[in-house]
């Protein structure tokens, strides 16, 4: 282990640090935000990434593109706000999850590409363990499903296809980490190779009870522990900022993934309360407490946060294509030019006139978990034109909400008072109203809607003390504006009649190949 060679700050002799920077590392963009004191961005840079499809059903990211976008932002933002190093009292980060990065231990070169947690390759795998049996076990142990969306399975993948990579991983030769680690193990010029709970919860080999890595597990996915990082809180220093000048110093001092990230960044601290997060994917995270709920209908169990030796839970609904639909619209169709463009079309029809659009193109995820399902779209007319396509996906973004949301009453025993949202699609008052209306329950925009970087914000701040206690971030939340039911619920329960069907059509489609 190489020394930390930067002297420990003395606080008493320095002015006070102002903001917190916050890395929000995610599957389409890397955005660095400065949040100060209150909870208010000051200043944020965005930079897309290259997305690559190998093989229908694969995705991948170059992973120094992450860090270089990452890095990029991060040096921007400080320009933008006019700030340097010694305003920051730390770094939060939070990231895509289940994305998985193997990398050399010395040099730190990747093997491979990231395999990005959208990807299907390893569908037959994943199968195969099925129906061997072994889905009791790992839904036991991880509170997950045996799906290719985890990390386990591409981390199998890269060990058994990579020439080479299986004999230089029991070597010890070899790191894997989510996204998390690394961009910790390339900000800290490779010192330090960790993660944290959250984003180790999603990789199918962690033990849920125990909090740790399972050997059981490591041992069905053939994955040799050595390549493990460790597993630290949510809100710890994990070390300093060696790699970039503008930054060197600086402490890193909370990691989460960010959908976890999202959900303590919208105040949602109390068993029952719920959030949902609206962007590449689609995530809905109730918080269960400090014991963990056992799923029957499909949902997934995993960590809310791990503070101060305290781990609480939370249920986890997960949809694949939510952002991603927008996307595909503008960037395969080429039928907007933006997502703004796409929501104002969408406003100027009153429904879909019949149209669904079921965004299985990875398959389908809770409550459904199905990775042969395909994207199909149903009930067109001669009628049927470009803003009823752009109302179609909006309307299929909170039909998947809806879905999850009935299974996660159902496990829970409580019923839905409010959702509190956040992400870019959450801009859309469309979405927003026809959310409402399909749960009969009203619907909780806040001002600010980038909760996954308050998240990322608020756990590096309060393992540093600019924060003093949850108490204070709750009163960070401010409403912007409430959506309430203006359809009947019959109405939408026969529109949800229809959904049902059309995405009943997109089951199964893809022939397993085994």
């Amino acid at each position: 282990m190489i020394l930390d060679s930067y002297a420990q700050p003395q606080l008493a002799q320095m002015p006070p640090a102002k903001y917190i920077l916050a890395f929000d590392q995610g599957t389409t963009s890397s955005r660095s935000v400065i949040v100060d004191a209150k909870g208010m961005i000051v200043a944020q840079v965005q930079e897309e990434f290259e997305q690559i499809y190998p093989q229908p059903g694969w995705v991948e990211h170059e992973p120094h593109a992450l860090f270089q976008t990452q890095l990029k932002t991060a040096c921007a933002v400080l320009a933008q706000a006019e700030l340097n190093a010694s305003d920051l009292a730390a770094i939060g980060l939070t990231n895509q999850r289940e994305t998985t990065v193997v990398w050399d231990r010395q040099s730190g070169e990747p093997v491979y590409n990231a395999i990005v947690w959208q990807d299907r390759r390893t569908a037959d795998y994943c199968a195969e363990l099925k129906r061997a049996g072994y889905e009791g076990l790992v839904s036991g142990k991880t509170g997950l499903r045996l799906d290719p969306y985890f990390s386990a399975s591409k981390l199998h993948w890269i060990l058994e296809n990579v020439a080479g990579v299986r004999a230089r991983a029991e070597a010890g030769d070899l790191c894997f980490g989510t996204v998390d680690s690394w961009l910790l193990w390339q900000f800290t010029g490779g010192r330090e190779h960790a993660t944290d709970v959250t984003n180790a919860s999603r990789t199918l080999l962690f033990n849920l009870e125990q909090g740790d890595w399972d050997t059981t597990l490591l041992e069905l996915f053939d994955v040799p522990r050595c390549m493990l990082p460790e597993v630290k809180s949510c809100s710890e220093v994990y070390g300093r900022v060696h790699a970039v000048p503008e930054l060197a110093g600086v402490t890193i001092a909370g990691i989460a993934g960010d959908q976890h990230a999202a959900l303590f960044g919208q105040a949602c601290f109390n068993a029952g309360m719920a959030k949902c997060s609206y962007g590449t994917g689609c995530f809905l995270l109730m918080h269960s407490g400090q014991s963990r709920v056992h799923s029957q209908h499909n949902l997934l169990s995993t960590v809310a946060w791990r503070i101060d030796g305290v781990t609480e839970y939370a249920l986890e609904g997960s949809i694949f294509m939510a952002g991603a639909t927008v996307q595909w619209l503008r960037d395969e169709l080429q039928l907007v030019e933006s997502a703004a463009e796409l929501d104002q079309l969408a406003s100027t029809v009153p429904d879909a006139a019949g149209l669904i659009l079921v965004p299985a193109f990875t398959g389908l995820g809770a409550p459904h978990w199905d990775p042969y399902a395909r994207g199909a779209a149903l009930g067109m007319t001669r009628g049927t034109n470009r803003a009823h396509f752009c109302r179609a996906a909006l309307e299929a973004i909170a039909f998947q909400c809806a879905d999850l949301i009935q299974a996660m009453e159902l496990d829970s025993g409580l019923v839905l008072q409010q959702l509190r949202v956040d992400g870019g699609a959450a801009r859309s008052d469309t979405l927003l109203q026809f959310q409402a209306d399909l749960l009969q329950t009203s619907v909780l925009r806040p001002q600010c809607i980038e909760s996954t970087v308050l998240g990322a914000a608020y756990f590096a701040g309060l393992a540093v003390g600019f924060w003093d206690s949850r108490a204070t971030l709750s009163r960070n939340w401010a409403l912007n504006q409430s959506f309430n039911p203006q359809q009947s619920a019959a109405a939408m329960a026969a529109a949800q009649q229809v959904w049902n069907k059309a995405v009943d059509r997109s089951k199964n489609w893809e022939v397993p190949k085994l």
